[in-house]
């Protein structure tokens, strides 16, 4: 009786995992085939913030498409980077998901080195005209459009109010500035009140690149060709932050936390950075609340395409060519990150996720006053910002480009020619360039 049992028990057990198997078994953690047609996979990275926002954007989606679904793998950048250069490299693209995030700096490199693993949205229906003219200028390859725009990236001037009220200035003496007008008050705000206005980290040049972009500069040609010596943008924006640094009015700090922590702990008085650095800001000391404001970047002088805007960060979606339901990522796509103020009102309060679409800035959800910086509405002002962008030319070997002229910038603070310095930027892009 007991063998007899024994034997139907295992044969119940092999059963079930026979039906286990053949049901597929766990999801697909990576690319290949969906469980079911309505389906979707993503790869993306941080979870309080994209991973966040894409499934708000699946629960917004489900509520006319109940079958919808949507597999998120959290994927670290470095990793998106490296899987997608082997699946390029290597022609097999099974292993992809259907969309994966973009770091906005790194979507030239990537569809124009494997032309073969992206998908364009040009047969999307979104209208790129509502996103940020400059943002969306990052996704544009050879006239088509491959990304949908994402997380806002536009510059924004940070102050301490009451920091530049002791110094005799208020918000207004820094707003549509010139950088060499920022220098003079800053060196007030520093002999009042002992506080340099910007801290930045050593041997990075995010504010040197801001303001190349902001008067429309690049360092590559249309032709992806390096333009760094005798680049008048460059050379200016590299003076400035010289200039700035030698007078006290800027301090180098060593890391990206001693850098947070210079305006969190109020040693400096404000930062200059990518929207996405509100966050760091009100996380800080809660005594602050009330005591920061926000207006745009000052703007380099002499030069005729100078603006008081620019951009730093951010990334879009973007679709594999393994995307076995197009017609459903680009409705998805379309209904969500493309087209909805619901959406970007639901991920604004939680997520701190601005948007880069122009809509969105006419929500009464950005228009609300935020104590923290003394009831100004500033995602509104963000919003308007970004849609003031000048567009750049990252080109295939952006980074290779920004470290030159982190190479350059560095022997030039110490003593060097600058012009000899930028020569052999270009001269070092060209090589890695294999030229």
């Amino acid at each position: 009786m007991k063998k007899n049992f024994l034997v139907t028990l295992l044969a119940l057990v092999l059963s079930l995992s026979l039906v286990a198997c053949s049901n597929g078994g766990e999801k697909p953690a990576e690319g290949g085939d969906e469980t079911n047609g309505e389906t979707l996979t993503v790869w993306c990275w941080d979870p309080a913030f994209n991973i966040y926002s894409m499934n708000e954007a699946a629960k917004l989606y489900q509520k006319d498409h109940p079958d919808f679904e949507l597999i998120v793998v959290e994927t670290p950048w470095d990793d998106v980077q490296t899987k997608l250069s082997t699946a390029g490299a290597s022609g097999d693209i099974s292993t992809l998901p259907d969309i994966v995030l973009m770091q906005d700096n790194a979507f030239q490199k990537n569809v124009i080195s494997f032309p073969d693993v992206f998908t364009d949205v040009e047969g999307s229906g979104i209208n790129f005209d509502d996103f940020a003219a400059g943002k969306v200028a990052y996704s544009v390859v050879d006239g088509k459009h491959y990304g949908v725009p994402f997380d806002n990236g536009a510059v924004i001037a940070a102050y301490r109010s009451d920091v530049l009220e002791e110094a005799g200035f208020t918000l207004d003496d820094f707003t549509d500035i010139t950088w060499d007008e920022y220098l003079e008050k800053g060196k007030v705000v520093l002999e009042k009140t002992g506080h340099p206005l910007l801290s930045c980290i050593s041997n990075e040049v995010d504010v040197v690149m801001m303001m190349v972009q902001s008067a429309g500069g690049s360092l590559f040609d249309a032709e992806g060709n390096p333009s760094i010596a005798d680049n008048e943008i460059v050379a200016k924006s590299l003076e400035t932050y010289k200039a700035l640094k030698d007078s006290g009015v800027l301090v180098e700090v060593s890391n990206w936390d001693q850098y947070i922590e210079s305006f969190q702990a109020g040693r400096v008085a404000g930062t200059v950075n990518g929207c996405w650095i509100i966050g760091s800001i009100t996380s800080g000391d809660p005594e602050q609340a009330g005591h920061w404001s926000i207006t745009n970047m000052p703007k380099l002088v002499g030069l005729d395409t100078a603006t008081n805007y620019s951009n730093n960060g951010g990334s879009s979606w973007l679709l594999t060519a393994n995307c076995k339901n197009k017609d459903l990522a680009y409705d998805f796509m379309k209904s969500t990150f493309g087209s909805s103020v619901e959406f970007y009102e639901t991920i604004l309060p939680s997520a701190g996720a601005l948007s880069c679409y122009k809509p969105a800035g006419e929500s009464s959800v950005y228009g609300e006053p935020q104590e923290f910086f003394g009831g100004d509405s500033i995602y509104q002002k963000v919003i308007d910002f970004s849609g003031k962008v000048p567009s750049n030319n990252t080109g295939v070997y952006y980074y290779e480009g920004r470290s030159a002229i982190a190479d350059a910038a560095a022997k030039y603070i110490a003593g060097a020619d600058l012009a000899e310095e930028l020569k052999a930027a270009q001269e070092q892009v060209l090589f890695q360039m294999g030229q």
